[in-house]
């Protein structure tokens, strides 16, 4: 048996089904015997990063990786800012790379490059296979890196360095993966934290990652009722499934100063799933950590395990009836009307929301506008920009449309973030995906005015003057998506853009709207 056989003969065995794609010369091997097998859906992608923010939303949704096929260290380097999206959402993910043949490779042809290092930051596991004969055993391997990595929370993006003539050589066998156990937690650790709950009124519980569903919330609900602790969620958590039965807890902000606000004066601050935050970047004079100088942390770890058991010792199941309300239960907006804004787009599509829907948010400054629209909305997921390297949005919902073909899939994407990987329409296109996507058009890099003035670049009085710079007008979205094989519309009134949802949502396959929102407050 040849290496690529080996190679993909265990992805099969193992369940990984699905292979999003961007090949050259030196994986042809593993291409031609892709084409041999009906059970592993390969996905042609026309940009890497395309591929490997498919194979991110996959994960997320299937929770079982998706393979992913890379054509040497320069296409690796363009997938990069996907799979450090995937490895911050702690997404499961076996990243294929072919290299030149061994005996080529000493001789430095023009693509050659350090693989390994170019995927350290990125991934949780790297290894070249040396020998056809390790082709079946390092892809077991890779494969139980990216589950138990993801499991963990620790990053699931399991890179596996293939050179040509491994995969045209025989002496390959196929293996078995290692069963992944679940990831343990400290119950010392819980039994101290419901101690503090117990007995302190100035406490926190901070949740995330895989607490983000509706049975960690629930327990993150039933401790708040119990001892008064105030509950925040991490800022973008990679899955969050939203349930009108369940509680919306807030996130933390993404301002530093209003982050910073958000956490100030808590005594004890508990952390289940997520990790202690600190500040996205460094600004002049501000603090990094954003947490009080004088709180003590409690860390659970990402096994949701943990924040259950936390629930059972200061909330005995039975004893505390129903979730804890956190505030009134939020209602669906109604339909504006007029000239669109971004507070009215985000009504239109609260209103509008399709039950079982995943939403891929790569909105930016449109994104709390929508989330708070979207709460009274029935139970959908929300995928968000985990790692924030943007042009994740379109890539990531092609993926989950692939692992969800029977849920409806919405795209809500900032219009400058659009630009870094549009050619994953393209594989909408070609696949049938039923994916609208909605273009939160404002002309403008707009996060940039509020940044610009943050790092105290440019002073205030000139801030307008900096317009130019994060200009980006004159960008036809309508056209692009149709030169992609994808239907498109252009929204102005609130009217326009009801109708259009109400429509792309009813159709099958992938659809683009362009809702046309002004810039106003952005100077």
């Amino acid at each position: 048996m040849r290496g690529a056989e080996a190679v993909l003969d265990t992805l099969a065995n193992a369940g990984v089904e699905v292979c999003f794609s961007n090949p050259g010369t030196s994986e042809m091997h593993l291409v031609a015997e892709m084409t041999t097998r009906p059970a592993m859906r390969n996905l042609l992608c026309l940009f890497e990063g395309v591929a490997t923010g498919a194979a991110d939303g996959y994960g997320r949704m299937a929770e079982k990786p998706a393979s992913v096929l890379l054509h040497l260290g320069p296409g690796l380097g363009n997938g990069l800012a996907n799979l450090h999206n995937a490895r911050r959402a702690a997404t499961p993910v076996v990243n294929l790379v072919g290299d030149h043949a061994t005996y080529l490779k000493a001789l430095d042809p023009p693509l050659n490059s350090d693989i390994e290092t170019i995927a350290a930051p990125v991934s949780a596991w790297v290894r070249r296979t040396t020998r056809a004969a390790d082709a079946g055993r390092d892809t077991a391997e890779a494969i139980f890196a990216a589950r138990s990595g993801a499991d963990a929370g620790t990053g699931g993006v399991a890179t596996l360095i293939l050179p040509s003539d491994i995969c045209w050589s025989d002496g390959a066998n196929p293996a078995e993966v290692p069963v992944v156990r679940p990831t343990e937690f400290d119950p010392g650790e819980v039994e101290r934290a419901a101690k503090v709950l117990r007995g302190s009124a100035d406490c926190l519980l901070f949740v995330g990652g895989a607490n983000m569903r509706p049975a960690g919330l629930r327990a993150a609900a039933r401790i708040a009722r119990a001892t008064g602790a105030r509950l925040l969620a991490e800022k973008s958590p990679a899955r969050h499934l939203r349930d009108p039965g369940v509680p919306d807890i807030p996130r933390l902000p993404y301002p530093l100063d209003d982050a910073l606000a958000r956490l100030h004066g808590y005594r004890h601050i508990v952390f289940a799933g997520a990790r202690p935050p600190v500040a996205f970047f460094a600004y002049p004079g501000k603090p990094t950590s954003l947490l009080p100088a004088s709180c003590e942390v409690h860390q659970l770890g990402m096994a949701p395990a943990a924040l259950e058991y936390l629930a059972e010792l200061v909330a005995p199941a039975g004893g505390i009836p129903g979730p804890a309300p956190l505030g009134s239960a939020p209602t669906r907006p109604g339909l504006p009307s007029g000239e669109l804004t971004v507070a009215k787009a985000a009504a239109v599509v609260g209103a509008l929301l399709p039950e079982y829907a995943v939403v891929v948010d790569e909105a930016m400054t449109c994104s709390e506008s929508l989330l708070a629209a979207t709460a009274g909305g029935p139970q959908h997921d929300w995928l968000c920009l985990t790692g924030g390297s943007i042009g994740m949005g379109m890539p990531a919902a092609t993926g989950a449309a692939v692992a969800c073909p029977d849920r409806p899939v919405l795209t809500l994407q900032a219009d400058g973030s659009a630009m870094y990987t549009p050619q994953a329409l393209w594989t909408q296109a070609r696949e049938g995906l039923h994916v609208v996507t909605v273009i939160f058009n404002n002309s403008s890099y707009a996060i940039l005015a509020s940044e610009l003035a943050r790092v105290r670049a440019v002073p205030a009085a000139d801030l307008r003057r900096a317009r130019g710079f994060i200009d980006i007008s004159g960008l036809d979205f309508v056209a692009l998506a149709a030169g992609m094989g994808v239907p498109a519309t252009s929204a102005q009134t609130a009217d326009e853009f009801a109708d259009q949802l109400r429509r792309a949502l009813a159709e099958p396959g992938p659809h683009l709207i362009e809702a046309v929102v002004p810039a106003a407050g952005l100077w």
